[in-house]
């Protein structure tokens, strides 16, 4: 789908602007907002071009630069951190061979780090795409990427 279908799709109100971010996004082979997508979308909401860059660099769910077909995001809250979550982000740089905000050489893998993924009482967490991974240890980080490889 192309941005300016993906544009249509919503009203052109700056109220809409985040999910308009997300939409183009999630539909770019490489999960990422390319200038183009800016652009126009800028030019459907009537705003500046570095009012839309300024909130997709704000926000951590966009990225401006190309990515895996899976990202991976590790929580370190605080509480994820207490449990053990710094050992999870070294598990999962053993396992993938990358370091966060780095991407996979087969282009499969993008690994992030976030501040909360609002599953506190879950902890250790992560989260590939929309799925969310908790009560995480190595054994079990290394069953989840094994069956993403397989896709």
């Amino acid at each position: 789908m192309s941005p300016k279908q993906i544009l249509e799709k919503f009203e052109p109100r700056r109220d809409n602007l985040l999910m308009i971010l997300h939409a183009l996004q999630d539909n770019h082979p490489n999960n990422y907002l390319t200038e183009d997508a800016l652009t126009e979308t800028a030019k459907y909401l009537k705003l500046t071009k570095s009012s839309v860059y300024g909130v997709a660099k704000y926000y951590t769910m966009f990225s401006l630069k190309p990515r895996g077909k899976y990202i991976i995001r590790v929580c370190l809250s605080t509480v994820c951190e207490l449990m053990k979550g710094y050992e999870m982000l070294t598990h999962l740089e053993n396992i993938l061979g990358v370091k966060p905000g780095e991407t996979t050489p087969c282009q499969t893998f993008t690994f992030e780090i976030s501040e909360c993924l609002g599953q506190c009482q879950e902890a250790p967490s992560m989260m590939i795409n929309q799925k969310v991974y908790n009560h995480l240890d190595e054994n079990k980080i290394r069953e989840i990427i094994t069956e993403y490889r397989k896709w």
